[in-house]
């Protein structure tokens, strides 16, 4: 009689791919939260709060709902498809991918270099840091976490972490500047004053160039891709805004309070003033600490899109990371030598990568219109898609309004 074989035991069933791509699908949500809320959209806050006052709550209420338009088209366009933006652009148009991709990498240059200085500024407040110091030693931290054996791991956990801080103290500064919630309200849909360039460079900080695109190329890493994964990717998606609008209200708030109570602002880190007037020592300290965290995220959200628009699926992660490494480091290096004021560059910032914008997610909604081919045969919504070329058509004219202005930052 022949022996039968031993059992074969069953493989243990593991949760950790499971686990890995729920925490890729938090930390793309929490890379397009930061990277929207990074030193740019602070110093702008504050520089527009002081100039408009509650009048500004208009600019946040239409940069807010730019961002639901374009960032859900986005990401289903994006998910959907399983294509970088770069990769759709080609497609669609042969070489406007690489135009894109050149632009968005420049501009996250641009950016990125305003990102280091904001790591400066949070260090100097926090701990009387030269900015230039500050900024050497938070592109370090920042070049630690590409050097990591679990770069996309480490990524993940420290947008999240970063961004669950920023929150809960520009809560708690919110509540203590006390500002006039109800005349804020009123300004949100009857605006004492309406003014083009400031939306348009809110808007630029918070969904142009890069910023555009860092949760969605994250998601594509994560592996959610495909019709089938369409609920998935509208959910991490809104919340993702709902905790982008969550911090941006916070902020103004905070701001808002203490340029109510009279307190004049002025110099060149006018953010940490209004936090110093808001909560003493402490409020500088939680300035410090909001500012050198939306700033690192930033840092590492624009190295990590601004390299995937110039590198494939088929790049080795090592080479990806060490790309990514001298990117951060060419950015610091020329923060350093510079020697330009940081609110300037982060004001010109947020307004040149809003001029990016049209292009790119103009080449995003004709794919999803007229190539269905390209999103895997999905049947995309017209709803969807109608909403997404009315935020265009914004960008655009907002774009055009930006551009007698532009100049003007820089003077």
């Amino acid at each position: 009689m022949t022996a039968l074989p031993p059992p074969v035991a069953k493989p243990r069933k593991t949760k950790t791919k499971p686990t890995a791509r729920r925490t890729a699908l938090l930390g793309a949500m929490f890379l397009m939260a930061t990277s929207a809320i990074g030193p740019g959209f602070i110093t702008q806050t504050t520089v527009f709060t002081v100039q408009l006052g509650a009048a500004f709550a208009f600019a946040i209420l239409v940069s807010i709902l730019v961002d639901i338009a374009v960032q859900l088209n986005v990401w289903r366009i994006v998910g959907v498809s399983g294509l970088r933006a770069q990769v759709l652009g080609n497609k669609v148009l042969p070489g406007a991918g690489w135009v894109l991709a050149a632009l968005v990498f420049v501009g996250g240059l641009v950016f990125n270099i305003g990102n280091i200085a904001g790591t400066g500024l949070g260090m100097n407040a926090m701990f009387g840091l030269d900015p230039k110091i500050g900024g050497l030693i938070s592109a370090g931290i920042a070049i630690l976490v590409f050097l990591s054996k679990k770069a996309g791991l480490a990524l993940d956990r420290i947008v999240v972490l970063l961004g669950a801080v920023m929150i809960l103290l520009m809560l708690y500064v919110a509540i203590v500047a006390a500002p006039p919630v109800g005349e804020a309200l009123k300004n949100t849909v009857l605006p004492a004053e309406v003014d083009f360039l400031t939306i348009t460079t809110l808007i630029g900080g918070t969904v142009g160039g890069y910023i555009t695109y860092a949760g969605a190329h994250r998601l594509l890493d994560s592996g959610t891709t495909g019709e089938k994964h369409v609920k998935e990717i509208t959910r991490v998606s809104l919340l993702g805004i709902i905790v982008t609008g969550i911090m941006r209200v916070l902020l103004f708030l905070a701001i808002l309070g203490v340029v109510s109570s009279g307190v004049a602002l002025s110099g060149d880190n006018m953010a940490a003033d209004a936090f110093f007037a808001a909560a003493g020592e402490i409020g500088l300290r939680m300035f410090g600490i909001v500012f050198w965290a939306a700033a690192l995220t930033s840092v590492i959200g624009a190295a990590y899109t601004s390299v995937s628009f110039v590198t494939t699926p088929a790049t080795k992660d090592r080479t990806r990371s060490l790309i990514t490494v001298v990117f951060i480091a060419f950015c610091a290096a020329v923060y350093v030598l510079a020697g330009q004021a940081p609110q300037t560059l982060l004001v010109f910032a947020g307004a040149f990568n809003g001029l990016i914008l049209p292009l790119g997610f103009g080449i995003l909604l004709y794919a999803a219109w007229r190539r269905r081919d390209l999103l895997q045969g999905y049947a995309y919504p017209k709803w969807l898609l109608g909403i997404g070329v009315l935020a265009w058509l914004l960008t655009l004219f907002l774009g055009w309004m930006s551009l007698s202005g532009l100049a003007a930052l820089w003077q």
